[in-house]
């Protein structure tokens, strides 16, 4: 006989909820005004962004894949895109030819750094503004929780209920 699922209480169903509306609703915010103001998507902006912080403002598109917990052939498409825009440029890795580094330009250095403050102001606008630094510290524990959750499971699978 299957086991009985272990069903939400009102109190964990009124929390997954808000979960729920908060990631539908958040990362549309988010793009509206990217798109708006910059043409970018908030996807697009984090592939500038993290390329913009890291050294030599280069990565390797596996590690950047990791970084940003996309497929390989997600990023690649996007990569593509903004490659065709001249923000950034593919290449073979020098340490490593079998690899494929992607290197942000002047071009995307400049845009990413124009959309910086509208993107911030948005994240504060929608996120910050109004929480109290206590409120932080559980947004970002309980962010951090679920992300590794779902990096576990990935990692092992399914766990059996």
């Amino acid at each position: 006989m299957p086991e009985e699922p272990r069903w939400l209480t009102d109190h964990e169903r009124d929390a997954w909820l808000a979960l729920a509306k908060l990631m539908f609703n958040l990362p549309g915010a988010l793009d509206a005004q990217l798109l708006r103001d910059n043409h970018l998507t908030l996807f697009d902006y984090f592939v500038l962004s993290v390329l913009s912080m890291t050294p030599g403002r280069t990565m390797r598109l596996s590690d950047l894949a990791n970084h940003l917990s996309c497929s390989l052939s997600r990023l690649s498409n996007v990569v593509k895109r903004l490659e065709q825009r001249g923000l950034l440029r593919r290449a073979p890795d020098p340490d490593s030819p079998r690899y494929t580094i992607a290197a942000l330009t002047d071009a995307g250095w400049d845009l990413v750094v124009a959309a910086a403050p509208g993107h911030v102001a948005a994240v504060r606008h929608y996120v910050i503004d109004g929480l109290t630094p206590s409120q932080i510290d559980a947004l970002r524990e309980v962010a951090c929780h679920v992300t590794r959750q779902i990096s576990q499971t990935s990692e092992t699978g399914p766990r059996p209920h």
